[in-house]
Parts: C-alpha cells; sequence; structure tokens
C-alpha cells in the first residue's frame, strides 16, 4: 500500500520558488526605478529658469496688450449698445405718445358719429358758423395726417435702433469672449513661470529677484539687496532722473515725463492704468493723458498714434517699443534711457532702451 501513496513535495522547495518570484518582481521593479531615474530629465540651472521665465513675461505682456484692446473694444461696444438701447427707449415712449393721442381722436370722432360732412351742412341751422368749423376740421385733418406720419417715421425708427443694438449686442460679445481668451492666456503663461520660479532654491530665487527689482540681466547672479531692495531702486531711479538733462521739445512732453517720473517705484499690474499701478501701454497712456494728449490703450495702437521717429532722432517723451510684435512700450527721457513699466515683480523704473529689442518709436503731442 506505501508503494502507491504519491510521494509529497517538498515545503522547502514551494517556500523557495515563492521566494525567487518575489526577489526577481522586486528586481524588476528596482531596475525599472533606475531606469526612471535615469531617464529623469535633469534639473535646470538658474540661468536656464531666468531664460524660460523671460520668455514667459514676454509671451505673457504680448497676450496683455491684446487683452487690453479686447477689453478697449468691448467697452466701446457697450457703450455703444447702452446708448442705441437707451435711445431706443426715448423713441419708443415717444411713439407711444403719439399712439396715445392718435387714439382719443379717433375715439372722439366715434363718439360724435362720424356723420357726413354735407348731412351736416343740410341739418345745421347756421351755415356760416360750420362752414368755418368745417375748415378748422379740415386744418385738424391735415394735422392728424401729420401725426400719424410722423408716428410711422417713429415706428421705423425704433425698429431700425432696436436692429442696430442687436448688432451691437453681438458685437461686444465677440470682443467679451475673447477678452476671455487673453486673460486665460495671460494667467496661464504667468501661473507658468511662476511654477518655474518655485522650482529655484531660497538662495537662488532671492538672487533672482533682487536682479529683477535691479534691472540686472544676470539674474543667476546678482546678490539679493535684502528687504530694501526695492526702495533703493526707487531712490536710486528718481536719483536718475533728477541728474538726467531733460531738454524736452515741448511743455506737454515735459509734463509727460513729470508724471512719468511720479510713478517711479510704483507695480506693474497687467491691465493696470494707474494710479496704484500700471503695465507697460498703461503708463505712457496716463503719462499723456496728464499732458492733455490721449492715446490709444494698446501698444500696437500707439505705435501709430503720431509721427515715426528713427532711434537717432529721439527726443524725451518719444514712445519707445520693443520686441518684433511691438508688445512693449516705454517713455524716452532722453541719454539713451527711459521710464517703464517692466513686467510682473519688477516695479516702473528708468531704464536702457538697449535693455530689449528695439522695434520704433513715435512722437506724440
Amino acid at each position: 500500500m506505501a508503494a502507491h501513496r504519491k510521494p509529497k513535495h517538498s515545503s522547502f522547495g514551494g517556500q523557495a520558488v515563492r521566494t525567487a518570484a518575489t526577489l526577481a518582481l522586486a528586481s524588476a521593479a528596482t531596475a525599472t526605478v533606475f531606469e526612471g531615474s535615469g531617464h529623469a530629465a535633469p534639473r535646470p540651472t538658474p540661468a536656464q529658469v531666468k531664460a524660460d521665465v523671460d520668455r514667459l513675461y514676454e509671451e505673457a505682456e504680448a497676450a496683455t496688450e491684446k487683452y487690453n484692446g479686447a477689453k478697449e473694444q468691448a467697452d466701446q461696444a457697450r457703450a455703444a449698445f447702452d446708448r442705441l438701447r437707451d435711445e431706443a427707449a426715448r423713441r419708443t415712449e415717444r411713439l407711444n405718445r403719439s399712439r396715445d393721442s392718435l387714439g382719443a381722436v379717433a375715439a372722439a370722432q366715434y363718439r360724435s358719429g362720424g356723420l357726413d360732412p354735407a348731412i351736416q351742412l343740410a341739418l345745421t341751422s347756421n351755415p356760416d358758423q360750420y362752414l368755418e368749423r368745417a375748415a378748422l376740421a379740415e386744418k385738424a385733418g391735415d394735422r392728424q395726417a401729420a401725426a400719424i406720419a410722423a408716428v410711422r417715421r417713429e415706428l421705423a425708427a425704433v425698429h431700425q435702433l432696436r436692429a442696430r443694438s442687436a448688432d451691437r449686442l453681438r458685437e461686444l460679445k465677440a470682443h467679451e469672449a475673447e477678452l476671455r481668451t487673453q486673460k486665460a492666456a495671460v494667467r496661464t503663461k504667468l501661473d507658468a513661470a511662476r511654477a518655474l520660479l518655485a522650482r529655484l532654491t531660497a538662495e537662488e530665487r532671492a538672487r533672482y529677484e533682487a536682479a529683477v527689482a535691479a534691472g540686472s540681466h544676470d539674474a543667476a547672479g546678482a546678490s539679493a539687496s535684502g528687504p530694501a531692495g526695492g526702495a533703493a531702486v526707487d531712490r536710486a531711479d528718481r536719483a536718475s532722473a533728477d541728474r538726467g538733462p531733460l531738454t524736452a521739445p515741448t511743455g506737454r512732453a515735459a509734463a509727460a515725463i513729470a508724471f512719468a517720473e511720479a510713478q517711479l517705484g510704483k507695480p506693474y499690474v497687467w491691465g493696470a492704468t494707474g494710479p496704484s499701478a500700471y503695465d507697460c501701454s498703461g503708463l505712457t497712456q496716463a503719462a499723456w493723458r496728464a499732458a492733455g494728449v490721449s492715446l490709444p490703450r494698446t501698444t500696437y495702437t500707439q505705435i501709430n498714434a503720431g509721427t515715426r521717429v528713427s532711434r537717432s532722432e529721439l527726443a524725451p517723451g518719444d514712445l519707445v517699443f520693443f520686441y518684433s510684435g511691438i508688445s512693449h512700450v516705454g517713455l524716452y527721457i532722453g541719454g539713451g534711457r527711459m521710464i517703464h513699466a517692466p513686467r510682473p515683480g519688477a516695479p516702473v523704473r528708468i531704464a536702457p532702451i538697449d535693455e530689449m529689442p528695439f522695434a520704433g518709436a513715435t512722437r506724440v503731442g
């Protein structure tokens, strides 16, 4: 009987197989980890982060100017729509008054019986008085016909105003959709820039922010200026402005520069037009507004708001533009310098016009 029993498997052998399988899986997992680590993207250097952040801020500023343009168009469309709507309401009220007046006349005629004039003449005891009244009635009829014609004209005008209002409303909605698109684009670029900066160490971030506040190109190697760095930059900018021999060609140009100088140190905020913060075109628009000159809102419209001048012809008060997309503008103050609102984290300050790729200049005022 014992000879026919099945041999028992060794428990050690089963355990060994399970252990071997476990080790194999662990080895594969470890290999995968190391393999993944070997292909992980290397940590960017501070210089690479700065280059990427600068690019994102430039793209954000271009989107900001598109946002500003869409907002200006939306505001204009909204104002036009409101004017048309108010005019339509006034004309509708006037139309209703005219209709009420005609209704009263018609009711009076109905109550009088509307007898044929020949019958009324035959029945009257005073033909002379009747003929006099008939002449007055004819004149009244002429006035009534004129009133009816006026009502028809008013009705046509109301229909036309309502049609124009509907067109303006469609235009307004299109501009508002563009506004939302550009607003999202700006926020996306700025969020990406902040995410990149978050990858820097605290020391690298401090050096970067100090360099941005000071207007330095070497953000990776600049030394931190400490808590008072922004104030020091502000004082330096004002001192530089005071020392500079500003020979503005006109009183208006001088007034625009004086206004811009008074804004030194105020923060950059995209879409802002003052008085507590500005973006680049918001600053130049506000400066020239203070001088009595109305400029359009965006960089790409401001460049066409005056007479183009070459770089060699620059005079204080001229608008100077940068980048191929005309996405940045500053106010020239002489000596190769300008006052401008650079970008988030960098306050309104004086900077050399060589700081960015020059695209053109315009003289206004």
